[in-house]
């Protein structure tokens, strides 16, 4: 909307002094004929805007105006602040939402606390792209315009009509769902919703188009989506899937937690080792990730497991074991 647009205009030269048109446009993301003429909208609502020609020109407020917003003290603020550099907006479509939600948060600040808050803020870093291994996280992309249409229903509580491609399946077809709720685990955004009284959850990733229906969505009024991504969590690891109990050193911890669907239990060995309770998508799939670990995992149960693993190590043996499997290299 124009109108916050035009506050967030004001906050920017409020908390960072003259700016150009065109850093104007990219923060705002819009063009820089629109900034020129949300200029000339404020100047002609009263506020003291007014542009510096020359080389290092731009635009600017004069010194002492700001806007009047209160309520929040300085640790509220430095929350908002902090909350604000996780990702989890990307997946909802809230980036721009929320960079204008932030410049209103500092600037509600007293002028004593506003630099020391967004000094603090930059000391907190929550969900970088990679990790220490510079393994980068894949955050799934939805169209803006897909997530808007989406996100609009969910909160308006009416019927969503989605063209959806499910798993394995080349084809999106169209289906009509009662919304729920939204969901991000670990930068994937998860639609919940009903189909005929049925329970389903859709991966927002796969969403090719949406449209919001005019009829109200059949749901209940108030709704725990804590319990229900629970209780589909269940549902969703007690379908088809292997469970498996592993013995894997600590330092390997997090890489079979990377690989796994979940951990059903943990608890320390008696020889220094984790004894863990996991589940994975088939046998195939949890046969793969323990190769990885190596001799750092041990695969107590199934045993169909264990005799797949014993199976490729003797593979791997006799192939390496073998002189004749290639030429050496010549010294």
């Amino acid at each position: 909307m124009r109108a916050d647009r035009l506050v967030s205009l004001v906050l920017l030269l409020r908390q960072r002094g003259r700016l150009t048109a065109d850093t104007l446009a990219r923060e705002l993301e819009v063009s820089t004929r629109t900034v020129l003429r949300d200029i000339e909208a404020l100047s002609a609502a009263g506020v003291p805007v007014y542009a510096e020609r020359g080389r290092h020109g731009g635009f600017a407020l004069l010194p002492g105006f700001r806007t009047e917003l209160t309520g929040l003290n300085h640790d509220e603020a430095l929350a908002l602040l902090a909350a604000g550099t996780a990702r989890g907006e990307r997946v909802f479509g809230l980036g721009s939402a929320l960079a204008s939600a932030r410049r209103k948060v500092v600037d509600a600040l007293p002028e004593s606390h506003r630099a020391s808050a967004s000094d603090a803020a930059q000391r907190f870093l929550v969900e970088p792209e990679t990790d220490l291994l510079s393994r980068r996280l894949v955050t799934d992309e939805v169209p803006d315009t897909t997530m808007v249409v989406v996100r609009r229903a969910v909160l308006a509580g009416h019927k969503l009509r989605i063209h959806y491609e499910a798993a394995g399946d080349g084809t999106p077809q169209w289906r009509t769902v009662d919304p729920i709720g939204l969901v991000t685990v670990r930068d994937r955004g998860y639609l919940l919703a009903t189909k005929a009284g049925e329970d389903r959850t859709y991966r927002l990733s796969r969403v090719r188009a949406a449209e919001e229906l005019p009829e109200a969505a059949e749901r209940p009024e108030r709704v725990d989506l804590d319990r229900i991504w629970r209780e589909r969590s269940a549902r969703f690891l007690a379908d088809d899937h292997l469970a498996v109990l592993v013995l894997v050193a600590p330092a390997r911890r997090e890489d079979l937690l990377n690989t796994a669907l979940a951990v059903r239990a943990e608890e320390p060995d008696a020889d220094g080792r984790l004894r863990l309770d996991v589940t994975f998508q088939d046998a195939w799939h949890a046969e793969w990730a323990l190769w990885q670990l190596g001799t750092d995992a041990e695969a107590l149960a199934p045993e169909s497991l264990r005799t797949s693993l014993r199976a490729r190590a003797a593979a791997m043996a006799a192939h390496y074991g073998d002189s004749r499997g290639g030429e050496r290299c010549p010294t």
